[in-house]
């Protein structure tokens, strides 16, 4: 009786300790995520290139983060793999472009994301269905708007402000460090937005006219005093058919566009072919998704892709870029 006495006390107070080992994994375990005394940080997941930017300089180092659409490939044909799944399932915010861009995504997001993960659409939260823009590559008879505002600054900072409201929303305890990040960047984009107008107006005015490969523009074009003229591809994102080509050809000359510009993502043999039938000059690039430069390089960010493309319209265009030279790309969050 005496030796199960002695046992069941050792055993009792063996338990007493594993308990008191355990509460502070409890409590730890238990600290808003995000915060300074949390285990963990905001798992965030997003989509093209240019949102992740936009995201990494609100959320800065205290969120995890994951784009999931690999730079250069085409983000309106873009399937997510199966470790995409466990991206979503991980999850605590999930941030898309929306205007159907990513519906393949959305619907991996939504069948994989844990029941409180939040979900969001930029795009579709930045402007209503009365300013959706539909044009050759993306017909409204289709159903699926150009999708492409982050090409427009102002839309830009729409999405670096609801996505600081996302994230003040998850993680109150680093709101200040939020809002702080988003002031400077969005001080950085009013200046890009600015000089973006400022640079646009060396271009003469009958010049200011934009024939694309992919049509990214038509958000970029009326907010900063441009017109597309067209846009090439077709819109199940194919090659032209010779008819296209021909259509295009007689637009340019028509027009008396100085250029056509093709795609960093959609390469296009017909693209040559159409500027020496057109007697235009042919620009290899314009990106709208596929920042510059090498990873850690300081222009490869969303404000970098926008300088680079203006100064590749104001060169072949007949203007210049001086309204833009004092703007760095540099990511602004604070480390």
């Amino acid at each position: 009786m005496f030796r199960f006495k002695q046992h069941a006390h050792k055993r009792k107070r063996l338990w007493s300790i594993l308990f008191l080992l355990a509460v502070p994994l409890v409590v730890t375990a238990c600290g808003a995520v995000g915060s300074a005394g949390s285990s963990r940080k905001l798992n965030v997941v997003t989509t093209v290139a240019p949102i992740t930017n936009i995201v990494r300089n609100i959320g800065g180092n205290r969120i995890d983060l994951n784009g999931i659409v690999p730079e250069g490939s085409d983000s309106h044909t873009f399937e997510p793999a199966p470790s995409d799944a466990k991206l979503m399932s991980e999850a605590d915010l999930i941030l898309v472009n929306g205007l159907h861009l990513e519906t393949p995504t959305e619907d991996l997001a939504e069948k994989n994301k844990k029941p409180e993960t939040v979900l969001y659409l930029l795009g579709d939260n930045t402007i209503s269905k009365a300013d959706w823009v539909f044009d050759f590559s993306f017909p409204k008879e289709g159903g699926d708007p150009n999708p492409h505002l982050w090409m427009n600054v102002a839309h830009a900072r729409k999405y670096a402000e609801l996505t600081r409201d996302q994230l003040v929303n998850l993680d109150a305890p680093n709101k200040q460090y939020f809002e702080d990040n988003f002031a400077r960047y969005a001080a950085l984009l009013d200046q890009l937005d600015g000089a973006i107008m400022q640079a646009i107006k060396t271009i003469p005015e009958k010049n200011r006219k934009l024939v694309t490969y992919h049509d990214s523009f038509a958000y970029f074009a009326p907010r900063y005093g441009m017109t597309v003229v067209g846009a090439i591809q077709p819109s199940d994102f194919k090659e032209p058919s010779p008819q296209d080509v021909a259509s295009t050809i007689d637009q340019l000359k028509k027009e008396q566009v100085p250029a056509v510009f093709g795609s960093e993502v959609f390469e296009s043999a017909v693209l040559d072919q159409i500027g020496k039938e057109a007697g235009v000059k042919f620009v290899s690039t314009l990106r709208d998704d596929d920042l510059p430069g090498g990873k850690d390089a300081p222009e490869h960010t969303y404000v970098g892709m926008l300088l680079e493309d203006v100064r590749t319209m104001t060169s072949v265009l007949g203007g210049n870029d001086d309204a833009i030279i004092d703007i760095k790309p540099d990511n602004t969050y604070s480390k």
